[in-house]
C-alpha cells in the first residue's frame, strides 16, 4: 500500500495540463493569474458512495462523472473551465481504484481543458469525493437563472429522462453560444419539473409546457423528475432563434412563481431532492 505523499506524486504525475495555472500540484496552494476583465465561476458537487453510485462501478467511471457533474454547472453560466480541485476519501488498500478513478478525471479534464491544480486525499469507510472547479467569463456577460420574462420561449439542450450509466456531456459549447442571447439557464441535473420550478421562482414567473422531449426506453415521468440528465434548460426572446439541435418545450407566463402547467394540469416540482422523502 503506497502511502499519501507516493499517491500525490502519482497523481501529480498523471496531471500533466497546466496551461491554466501559474503552479499546480505540489505546494499549500495553486496559483491561477485571471485575465484582465475576467470573471471566475466557482462550483462543487459530491459524489458519495450509496448516494450517487455503488461500490461495484467502475472507479474510471466514478472519476469522470465528478468532474463532468460539475462542468456542467460551469456550462450552464456560459463559461470555460479552467482548472479543479479534488477531495478524495477511500477505505484501506484501494491503490488502483484511485489510479483508475484519476484517470477517469483526466481524461475528462483534458478533453475540456480542465487542469487539476490540487485537492485532498483521505481515508475513510466508504468512497467520497467532492470537485471543486473554477471557470470564467467576460465580466458580466454569465448566464443566470433569474433573467426569464413573460413571453420567452423555453427550451432543453437534448431528450430528458436518460440512464445514470450515461456518460455525461457537459454542454460548454452551447454553454458558450447562449451568451448575450438567453434571458435565463441553467443545467438539468435534478429533474426538469424541479429545476424549471427553481428556474421560474428566481425569475419570478410561471411556466407553460407544450413538449417533452423522451429519452428512448425512459418515461415522461422519468423525463419530468428523474435527475442526472445534465442537459441545459434555457429561455430565449420568442423571436431569436434557438441555436441547432435545441428543442423548445414551452414558453414562460406570468402567475404564481414556480407554478409549472403541461397539457393543462399543474405539475407538482418532484424532481430529486436529497432531503425529500
Amino acid at each position: 500500500m503506497l502511502s499519501e505523499l507516493e499517491l500525490i506524486e502519482r497523481i501529480r504525475r498523471m496531471a500533466r495540463f497546466k496551461d491554466a495555472l501559474s503552479l499546480g500540484i505540489g505546494d499549500d496552494c495553486a496559483i491561477y493569474r485571471p485575465r484582465a476583465r475576467e470573471e471566475l465561476l466557482f462550483t462543487t458537487d459530491q459524489m458519495i458512495e450509496g448516494v450517487h453510485f455503488l461500490a461495484d462501478h467502475k472507479p474510471r467511471d466514478i472519476g469522470a462523472r465528478a468532474l463532468a457533474r460539475s462542468l456542467s454547472d460551469i456550462a450552464a453560466m456560459g463559461g470555460t473551465p479552467r482548472f479543479c480541485l479534488v477531495s478524495l476519501a477511500v477505505p484501506p488498500n484501494h491503490d488502483r481504484w484511485i489510479d483508475a478513478f484519476y484517470r477517469g478525471l483526466l481524461t475528462v479534464g483534458n478533453r475540456y481543458k480542465t487542469a487539476l491544480a490540487g485537492g485532498d486525499l483521505s481515508h475513510a469507510e466508504k468512497i467520497y469525493c467532492d470537485v471543486m472547479v473554477c471557470g470564467s467569463i467576460a465580466r458580466g456577460k454569465a448566464l443566470r437563472r433569474d433573467g426569464a420574462r413573460a413571453g420567452d420561449s423555453i427550451y432543453v439542450s437534448g431528450k430528458l429522462g436518460k440512464p445514470w450509466d450515461r456518460p455525461i456531456q457537459p454542454r460548454l459549447t452551447l454553454g458558450r453560444q447562449l451568451v448575450g442571447r438567453a434571458t435565463s439557464c441553467m443545467d438539468i441535473s435534478d429533474g426538469l419539473s424541479l429545476d424549471l420550478h427553481r428556474l421560474c421562482i428566481a425569475s419570478g414567473v410561471a411556466a407553460e409546457l407544450d413538449r417533452i422531449p423522451i429519452a428512448p426506453g425512459s418515461t415522461l415521468d422519468r423525463a419530468f423528475n428523474g435527475g442526472e440528465d445534465y442537459e441545459l434548460l434555457f429561455t430565449l426572446p420568442a423571436k431569436r432563434r434557438a441555436p441547432r439541435g435545441t428543442i423548445r418545450i414551452g414558453k414562460i407566463v406570468r402567475g404564481t412563481p414556480g407554478e409549472i402547467r403541461f397539457e393543462g394540469r399543474a405539475i407538482e416540482p418532484r424532481g430529486y431532492d436529497h432531503f425529500r422523502k
